[in-house]
């Protein structure tokens, strides 16, 4: 190995794990060993009060994603949880600004965005992930990345005309007039789960009662422990 390559190695943040060292064609050296930490993911569990946990919420554009994760994020802060939310489109002004819309980058937009994910699980941390994620394999993956407990797959449920009249972007409109290529749900297609955690109907009932229900099922699972009580629920709706 190289004097350059062994600098690039050691100056490689923490997250940079071999596996992802080698998906990206890195050179790797048998010398390189995974280093445990001895604050593990149990004690910062321990301190935290809760169980990490990635709250998966997939859908089409405009169901509700986002606006729920964040309201669940609110309700949870406001009790003393840790918690994280990964948008969409926030991360592609950064850690996915090199990606298209193309299947083959909507598959590594996932594969990023698990691979993060999977360091705030370690964490202790519940991280809630606003992504359209159409592909069922993508889904897939990610969920085979962490134990099947860590992994909340929550689908919202919004029928298409919904989403278009929440179209405050104006998306579906110039999806419609072929303005935008690959837009899911119009010309690019969107893989319903067959067998989600949780399925919240986002196109026909409150924020309030979405998150109501999210929260219920953190709890059932054994995420988090919070009272079964509607305080701190949002008053706002979803865009329109």
């Amino acid at each position: 190995m190289s004097a350059l390559v062994a600098d690039v190695l050691v100056s490689l943040p923490v997250f940079m794990t071999p596996r992802l060292i080698a998906a990206m064609n890195m050179p790797t050296s048998p010398d390189l060993v995974w280093h445990h930490a001895t604050v593990t993911r149990a004690r910062r569990e321990a301190q935290n009060g809760h169980r990490g946990a990635i709250v998966w919420f997939t859908g089409l554009s405009g169901s509700g994603k986002s606006t729920l994760a964040h309201a669940v994020e609110e309700y949870l802060h406001q009790r003393g949880c840790r918690t994280l939310v990964l948008d969409g489109d926030n991360v592609r002004h950064g850690l996915c600004e090199d990606l298209g819309f193309s299947a083959k980058d909507r598959t590594e937009n996932i594969r990023r965005i698990g691979e993060v994910a999977k360091l705030f699980l370690d964490a202790g941390i519940i991280v809630l992930t606003g992504f359209i994620s159409p592909y069922r394999e993508d889904r897939r993956r990610v969920r085979g990345m962490v134990h099947r407990s860590d992994f909340i797959e929550i689908y919202c449920d919004a029928p298409i005309e919904v989403c278009e009249t929440r179209d405050v972007k104006g998306l579906y409109r110039k999806a419609r007039a072929g303005e935008i290529p690959e837009f899911t749900g119009i010309s690019s297609p969107y893989q319903i789960p067959e067998s989600p955690e949780l399925t919240v109907h986002t196109g026909t009932e409150t924020l309030g009662d979405c998150v109501h229900q999210v929260v219920v099922d953190l709890v059932r699972r054994g995420i988090c422990s919070l009272p079964a009580d509607r305080a701190f629920l949002p008053t706002i709706e979803y865009e329109a």
